[in-house]
């Protein structure tokens, strides 16, 4: 299937690591003029390389701290000045502190509130007039399946994540008129190194080992075990692609089954 994405200008957050990392390389290998972001200059170059090593095509690179709005601002800008326009934004951000309600005092609420809520209006409100400009355009807001089924223990993913959805819905509507078509895509069990972060505290807490909380994760998963983060990019590529021309507004979860919510 033709993606439509050859020439197209993407930019991708968090995209040093991980699910970042992984969806910029899948925009790279459809020939898209790519954009990518991240706190770290120095792991964004690497992803950069390996990037350009498999694709051929060399990321432009701009270090972006999601937490503060002036980076953002800078960021998106400087990208669409630099390839004539915005057609694609993934939304991406770190997760936040890990703990129940009783752990968190304001500070860390308003943290989370900065880092995944605020950071994805900040983008979207950059990008919009370069899209609308346009008539057209994609953005895809990668959250977690905690917008369906609360996680123990990450009560500010659950409530921050949720309202990235909300937003999702309401943009859906609002934009349509302007050829924007916005989408939530959800990871659950992806092996990244958030993953065996919370694998590696579960353990320490219970004093058990990592294998055992990893083994025991994966018989709550119908397939049986954790996905890859190349296996979710496919579906984020897709979302936000000029293929997908009638899907707006929905949440869709890449989690093997796991997630049980009708």
């Amino acid at each position: 299937m033709d993606l439509m994405l050859s020439g197209k200008s993407v930019f991708v957050a968090a995209a040093s690591k991980g699910l970042g990392k992984a969806v910029a390389l899948q925009y790279a290998r459809e020939g898209a003029r790519l954009t990518i972001a991240s706190r770290s200059l120095e792991r964004l170059a690497q992803a950069r390389d390996e990037i350009k090593a498999e694709t051929g095509v060399e990321a432009a690179l701009l270090q972006m701290d999601a937490s503060a709005g002036e980076d953002i601002r800078n960021a998106i800008r400087t990208a669409a000045a630099a390839s004539d326009g915005l057609d694609v934004l993934i939304t991406n951000a770190g997760g936040p502190k890990g703990g129940f309600f009783s752990d968190m005092a304001d500070e860390d609420w308003l943290g989370g509130f900065e880092l995944n809520l605020l950071s994805t209006i900040r983008m979207i409100r950059e990008a919009l007039p370069f899209m609308k400009t346009a008539g057209e355009g994609r953005i895809v807001n990668l959250t977690s399946t905690s917008i369906k089924q609360p996680i123990d223990g990450l009560i500010l993913s659950n409530v921050f994540r949720s309202g990235v959805n909300a937003l999702t819905k309401s943009l859906a509507t609002e934009l349509a008129k302007d050829g924007i078509l916005v989408n939530t895509v959800a990871p659950g069990r992806i092996g990244t190194d958030r993953i065996a972060e919370l694998d590696g505290k579960r353990a320490l807490e219970q004093g058990r080992a990592v294998e055992d909380i990893q083994a025991e994760a994966a018989k709550q998963i119908p397939l049986g075990r954790m996905g890859t983060p190349e296996e979710f990019a496919r579906h984020v590529v897709f979302y936000g692609s000029f293929a997908n021309t009638y899907v707006t507004g929905q949440s869709l979860l890449v989690d093997g089954g796991m997630v049980k919510s009708i």
